[in-house]
C-alpha cells in the first residue's frame, strides 16, 4: 500500500476525537468495581475537569480557526467547523455517560456506604435548621443578585463560575418590574458542604452549595415571587495570546493577559436539565452561542468540585488506594550524601515507586555545600511553596550562582510561575524565561561542584516536572549522573536559553528544536532498513501522545518493513493500527490505571545492539518544533536491562488496566482470555517490586 496515495483522513485519527476518547477510558475508571469506590469518584471528577480544559483550549482554538483558517494544521488535515461539529457529538455523549455514571452508579454505591448526598426532600427538621442558619451567616452577605433589565444588563461572567438565573414576578421596592435576575455563586465558599455529624445523625451526610441557594433563594428577592431558579455554567477560551516579538517583558505582558482569561470568548453553556428552553435559548444569546454549545445535565454543572468529597472522609481507608511509601534506593539510604551516591554510577530513580526524595536532597545538599558553585534548573511546574524553590532561595542567599529558566507559559500555571520568578529575582538568582516563540519544556538541573582542581558537573534529567506532588500521582524516571559528556550537554542547553550564542553540538543529548526530530526518524528507519535485510528489527515507543505526522508515516514504512512495533500511548494517538497493508505490525494500547502515566521512553532493537532513550517530549508538533525539549540515553547495561523490563515489557503483558487501540478508532478493554493466565497490572507490579 503507498502511503502517498492515501487520504489525510485514511492515514489518521482525529486529534481532538482521540483526546476525547481518552476521556471515555478515565471514566471507565468510575465504573470499574475493582477500584476503590472514592477512587471511583475522583476518576469522574478527573474526567469532568479534563473535559472543561478540553474545551478551554481544544475547542477555543478550533473556533477561532473556524473564523479565520479554512483548514487545520492537524494530520487528518480535517476542516474545523466539520470537527467541531464531530466534537459536539463525541462530547455530548461522554458528558450523558458523566452524569448517568454518577446518578446510577455512584452515587448508590456511596449511600450503601452510608455516603449520601441529600435532596431537598431528604432534609430532616435539624439538617433544615442548620441550613437555614449556614445560608444566612455564611452565604447571605457574601451573595449578590442582578436583576436583569434596562439600567442591570447582562452581568460578565466568570469561566467556568456556578450561576443561576432566576425567574421573577412582581415588583421591587423601587417599583421595577424584572423577569429575571443572575446570581453568581461565591468563589470562597466550597461547592459540597459536610453537615455536622451530630446534625444529620450521620458522619457522611453532603448537601450541595447550589441545593441550599435554590431552597433559599426567594428570601433575595423580598416581595417578589420567584418562579424558577436553573444553574448554568460557562466555559470560555483560556489560551493566552502574548506576542512575545512586540513586547520587552514578558513578564508584565503575561500578568496583564491573565485576567483576560476569565472573560475569553465563551464555548459551552451547561445548563440544568430542568431549565426551560427558553431560558437556555436566552442564555445562549447572551454568550453568542449555538445550540450544539448548550450542554444539558442532571447534576451539579461542575462535576470536578466532587473531587472534594473524598478528602472529607477520613475515616474509611477501605474506600481508597492502600498508602505506600516510595522507595529509596538502598545504596542511596547507606550513603545519604548524593554526591557520594552518583559518584559510585548513574542512578535511574522511577516514580512515584521509587522516591523523589534523592532529588530533593542533591538541591538541598548543594545550597549548603561550601563545594558547591553553581545550581542551574528548569522550572516548568513546580509551585512557589516547593521544597526545591526553597532550597535554590537557600542557596542564592549563600552566594551561589543560582539560574532558574522559569517558562512562564506553562498552561494554567502562569500565575504560579511569575510569583515563582519575582521570588528568586529577590534573592539574587539569575532568573531566564527561555526563549522566544519556545516552551521550555525540558526537565534539566545541573550542579557545579569543585573537587579537587576539578570542576564536575553533576545532572538530573527528567521525563516528568519537578514537583514533589506530582511525582507521587504520575510515573517518571530520572536519570542522576556526572557523565561528563551528559554534563557538557547540559551546560550547553543552559547557555544556549540564558545566552543568544547558536546551538552547540551535543555528545550525547538530542534536543528539540534542534535534532530530536531528525534522530528519531532516522532511528526509525534505521529499524525498516534492518527489517528488509533480515537482521533484527524491533520498536517499543511510550509517551502520553503521537500526533506529528512524519514520524507516524515513518512508522507505517517501518510495519510494513516487518518490523514490529509497539506503542504504549496514554493519551491522544493519530497513527491507525492494524490496517492491512499499512500498519499490520502495529499494536496500540493505552493504560489507564491509579497513576497517571507519564514517562516518555523509546527503544529501538538496532540488530541487537539495543538504544533506549527517555526525555521530556511527547510526539507531537509543539515538542519536536516549537518546545526546548531534552532526550537523554540510558547506556548503562544494568539500567538499560532494567527500564526495558519495567516501563516497556512490563507494560505489553498489562491484562487489567490496558486498552488496545482498533483500526476503526475504539478502544478495546484487555482482560486474560486464557484462565490459567495470571492477571498483570503494570502499575502494581511496581508498586509491589520498588515500593513499601
Amino acid at each position: 500500500m503507498d502511503i502517498n496515495e492515501l487520504s489525510p483522513q485514511e492515514l489518521y485519527f482525529n486529534r481532538e476525537l482521540s483526546l476525547l476518547a481518552f476521556n471515555h477510558r478515565v471514566l471507565e475508571q468510575a465504573k470499574d468495581t475493582s477500584v476503590p469506590l472514592l477512587e471511583r469518584l475522583k476518576f469522574l471528577c478527573i474526567s469532568s475537569s479534563n473535559l472543561d480544559e478540553f474545551f478551554e483550549i481544544r475547542v477555543g482554538g478550533l473556533k477561532q480557526h473556524a473564523e479565520l483558517v479554512p483548514i487545520l494544521t492537524t494530520p487528518d488535515q480535517l476542516a474545523p467547523q466539520e470537527a467541531l461539529k464531530n466534537i459536539g457529538h463525541a462530547a455530548h455523549e461522554l458528558v450523558g455517560q458523566q452524569y448517568q455514571t454518577l446518578n446510577d452508579i455512584l452515587i448508590p454505591a456511596l449511600e450503601q456506604q452510608g455516603i449520601r448526598f441529600l435532596r431537598r426532600d431528604e432534609w430532616i427538621p435539624s439538617v433544615q435548621d442548620w441550613l437555614k442558619h449556614f445560608f444566612q451567616e455564611e452565604l447571605l452577605p457574601v451573595l449578590t443578585p442582578m436583576g436583569l433589565d434596562p439600567s442591570h444588563p447582562f452581568p460578565r461572567v466568570l469561566n467556568k463560575s456556578l450561576n443561576f438565573i432566576i425567574s421573577l414576578h412582581g415588583k421591587d421596592a423601587f417599583g421595577r418590574t424584572s423577569r429575571a435576575a443572575v446570581l453568581q455563586a461565591p468563589r470562597s465558599l466550597p461547592r459540597v458542604i459536610h453537615i455536622p455529624e451530630n446534625i444529620a445523625n450521620s458522619p457522611h451526610d453532603f448537601v450541595f452549595l447550589s441545593s441550599i441557594i435554590h431552597h433559599y433563594v426567594s428570601e433575595l428577592f423580598p416581595g417578589m415571587d420567584v418562579s424558577g431558579c436553573y444553574q448554568f455554567r460557562v466555559t470560555r477560551n483560556s489560551d493566552l495570546f502574548v506576542d512575545e516579538e512586540e513586547i520587552d517583558d514578558l513578564l508584565r505582558a503575561l500578568k496583564g493577559e491573565l485576567s483576560s482569561r476569565k472573560y475569553g470568548e465563551a464555548v459551552r453553556l451547561e445548563v440544568a436539565d430542568n431549565c426551560p428552553n427558553e431560558i437556555a435559548e436566552f442564555l445562549l444569546q447572551e454568550f453568542n452561542l449555538e445550540s450544539n454549545d448548550l450542554y444539558q445535565v442532571n447534576g451539579p454543572v461542575n462535576l470536578h468540585r466532587l473531587m472534594a468529597v473524598p478528602a472529607l472522609i477520613e475515616n474509611r481507608p477501605d474506600l481508597k488506594y492502600q498508602a505506600f511509601t516510595p522507595k529509596i534506593p538502598e545504596y542511596i539510604a547507606q550513603t545519604k550524601n548524593m554526591f557520594d551516591a552518583i559518584s559510585q554510577g548513574d542512578i535511574l530513580l522511577h516514580h512515584p515507586f521509587e522516591s523523589f526524595t534523592p532529588v530533593i536532597d542533591l538541591v538541598q545538599q548543594a545550597a549548603k555545600d561550601p563545594n558547591v558553585l553553581a545550581i542551574k534548573q528548569t522550572l516548568y511546574r513546580s509551585g512557589v511553596d516547593s521544597i526545591l524553590v526553597k532550597a535554590l532561595i537557600k542557596a542564592a542567599k549563600a552566594g551561589k550562582e543560582v539560574t532558574a529558566i522559569i517558562e512562564l507559559k506553562a498552561r494554567f500555571d502562569e500565575e504560579a510561575n511569575i510569583k515563582l520568578a519575582t521570588l528568586l529575582q529577590e534573592v539574587g538568582a539569575h532568573v531566564a524565561y527561555g526563549v522566544v516563540r519556545h516552551k521550555t519544556h525540558a526537565k534539566m538541573l545541573m550542579v557545579v561542584r569543585r573537587e579537587g582542581q576539578k570542576l564536575l558537573r553533576y545532572v538530573h534529567l527528567g521525563t516528568g516536572n519537578y514537583h514533589a506532588g506530582t511525582a507521587r500521582l504520575y510515573t517518571d524516571y530520572g536519570l542522576l549522573t556526572k557523565n561528563p559528556d551528559i554534563g557538557e550537554d547540559v551546560h550547553n542547553i543552559f547557555l544556549q536559553l540564558t545566552g543568544l550564542g547558536r546551538a552547540s553540538r551535543l555528545h550525547k543529548l538530542l534536543q528539540s528544536p534542534f535534532t530530536l526530530h531528525d534522530r528519531m526518524l532516522e532511528k526509525i528507519n534505521r529499524e525498516t532498513h534492518h527489517a528488509q535485510q533480515g537482521n533484527p528489527a524491533r520498536i517499543i515507543l511510550k509517551m502520553n501522545s503521537l500526533v506529528e505526522a512524519k514520524t507516524i508515516q515513518a512508522l507505517y514504512q517501518a510495519s510494513q518493513a516487518g518490523v514490529k512495533v509497539d506503542l504504549i500511548i496514554r493519551g491522544i494517538c493519530c497513527l491507525k493500527p492494524g490496517i492491512k497493508g499499512l500498519s499490520d505490525n502495529i499494536q496500540v494500547r493505552s493504560i489507564i490505571g491509579r497513576f497517571l502515566e507519564h514517562t516518555r521512553v523509546f527503544y529501538f532493537e538496532n540488530n541487537s545492539h539495543h538504544e533506549i532513550y527517555a526525555g521530556s517530549a511527547d510526539w507531537m508538533n509543539r515538542n519536536f518544533f516549537q518546545r526546548v525539549e531534552t532526550c537523554f540515553p540510558i547506556e548503562n547495561p544494568r539500567l538499560k536491562r532494567r527500564m526495558i523490563k519495567e516501563c516497556l515489557f512490563n507494560y505489553l503483558e498489562d491484562n487489567q488496566q490496558a486498552w488496545r487501540l482498533q483500526s476503526d478508532g475504539n478502544y478495546q478493554r484487555i482482560t486474560a482470555t486464557d484462565p490459567e493466565q495470571p492477571p498483570v497490572s503494570a502499575q502494581m507490579a511496581l508498586l509491589k517490586a520498588l515500593a513499601t
